[in-house]
């Protein structure tokens, strides 16, 4: 049997899904239900792509599935620097899927916000060094994804990126309002927040929001990979990992410390009859709008 030294293909099933690796010499790739993954061992960077059409909208499965993801490249050897990315035209992520929490159960909401509260935990407190690569559109839980890496690079253009919760009749948490004031300041943020706001990436960078625009969306990974290794990465490890953490672990150990606070506080919200009416009316408009039945908040 012919025998290819350069490149090995295991595939095996785990979880009821197909996850298939691909060794390359210089690199691996891991093609997983909805993201794809590769790690290029001579930069030591990895690039994780979503890949849940039509808008990489984020309910129970996915999020665990970005979590595990995030410590796999943690505790692979060699792996240092990680770009955020899509692999989906036009957006980056529409943030979290309203059927987890439309006519959902106590059980399935807890499941479903503990586990978001988990994700942003592991991304925000990586000791890799993290690109967000927008690429598309990043409002609510995708711009949170992008504020909780080190680093932001937008597309210009027509997409926009903000936390636009409260124009949907739902209230972000006190650690996603954190995030953004952490990022962008206060008073923007009180603005931000309370109206909705969703800016362009000219916009986005006048305010701090994201740190870099390109001129095309397959710009953003590029630049990403260019950025970290000609800064990033330069860096040794040890020091800009406690660095890192010095600056985040106490925001990070509020919410472990108010977990369960918090997640009953978001059933209790989620559950009240406004705010499934408000959900209702959401979902309403957007099946006259199009054809979105994978609904986003």
């Amino acid at each position: 049997m012919a025998r290819n030294a350069g490149i090995a293909l295991l595939c095996k099933s785990i979880s009821n899904f197909q996850i298939c690796a691909r060794s390359f010499g210089t690199g691996s790739m891991k093609l997983q239900n909805n993201l794809i993954s590769t790690l290029d061992s001579k930069t030591g960077i990895a690039e994780v792509k979503m890949n849940k059409a039509p808008v990489n909208s984020l309910n129970t499965d996915f999020i665990k599935q970005l979590s595990q993801t995030i410590k796999d490249l943690e505790n692979t050897k060699g792996c240092r620097g990680l770009i955020l990315t899509s692999n989906v035209p036009n957006i980056f992520s529409a943030g979290l899927d309203i059927m987890e929490m439309y006519q959902s159960t106590p059980e399935r909401m807890s499941e479903f916000w503990g586990s978001f509260q988990q994700f942003w935990m592991d991304l925000y407190g990586s000791k890799l060094a993290t690109i967000a690569a927008i690429n598309g559109h990043a409002p609510a839980g995708g711009c949170l994804m992008a504020m909780s890496c080190d680093y932001r690079i937008m597309a210009s253009g027509k997409y926009t990126i903000g936390l636009n919760e409260t124009l949907l009749g739902i209230v972000a948490p006190l650690w996603l309002q954190g995030t953004m004031e952490k990022t962008i300041g206060h008073r923007v943020t009180e603005l931000s927040l309370q109206l909705g706001k969703l800016y362009s990436a000219e916009e986005a960078l006048k305010i701090g929001l994201v740190d870099e625009i390109v001129a095309k969306p397959e710009d953003t990974i590029q630049k990403a990979q260019s950025e970290l290794i000609s800064k990033w990465l330069k860096i040794p490890d040890i020091a800009r990992q406690i660095t890192k953490k010095n600056l985040r672990q106490d925001f990070i150990a509020h919410l472990q410390k108010m977990r369960e606070a918090d997640i009953k506080q978001f059933v209790a919200f989620a559950s009240n009859d406004k705010t499934q009416k408000a959900l209702g009316m959401y979902l309403e408009s957007l099946k006259k709008r199009s054809k979105f039945l994978d609904i986003i908040l």
